[in-house]
């Protein structure tokens, strides 16, 4: 009998420097074999797939992992306690609904979750070097840019449908003009240079 592969979640963040929005967390735990089969589907980088491509792989990720969780933070939770601590909360919110914990963790980038009780290391762009971290970030965008897409129906003003929050030209002139709505996260606005 084989031995029990052991569980291991890659965790990924996205939103993190937007100015409008919650922060948006995924992890997900790959068997070897599910790994294989994501990334012969065309599996990596969100950053390097296209939308449509994106969108094409969340059923599968889904359907091929042992576990997958979500978990966010608000605009008002960023204001309150910084998007650092707001990140590791949406990322441990994921990491909570599992119904058992994970073995070891692999964060994207270089900062730990500070909370985790449990074994975890970091890995620089490990989107590149783990499947289990490229499929969190595909299904952290893809949730996030369609919770945006639906909140750009209400807030109208700022071309969120295709700047999905960050703060490109359009966006920041529409802020002057209309000023911030309740979802802009206000502890950016005042380090942007409007002008």
């Amino acid at each position: 009998m084989e031995a029990q592969e052991s569980l291991i979640a890659g965790v990924d963040e996205v939103g993190k420097g937007c100015l409008f929005g919650p922060v948006f967390a995924a992890a997900v735990i790959l068997s070897k074999a599910n790994e294989i089969n994501l990334l012969r589907q065309g599996l990596k980088d969100s950053k390097q797939l296209s939308p449509r491509k994106r969108k094409s792989l969340v059923p599968l990720i889904k359907k091929h992992s042992i576990a997958w969780a979500l978990g966010q933070a608000s605009a008002r939770e960023i204001d309150s306690i910084g998007i650092r601590e707001a990140t590791e909360k949406a990322m441990l919110r994921a990491l909570e609904k599992f119904t058992s914990p994970p073995e070891l963790i692999i964060v994207d980038g270089i900062l730990p979750i500070r909370l985790w009780p449990g074994k975890q290391k970091t890995q620089v762009r490990g989107e590149s070097h783990f499947a289990s971290i490229a499929a969190a970030s595909v299904l952290a965008k893809e949730t996030r840019d369609e919770l945006i897409k639906q909140l750009a129906r209400k807030y109208c003003h700022y071309g969120l449908e295709k700047n999905k929050g960050y703060g490109t030209a359009v966006h920041r002139k529409n802020l002057i003009k209309s000023g911030a709505t309740k979802l802009h996260r206000k502890s950016f606005l005042s380090k942007l240079e409007i002008s």
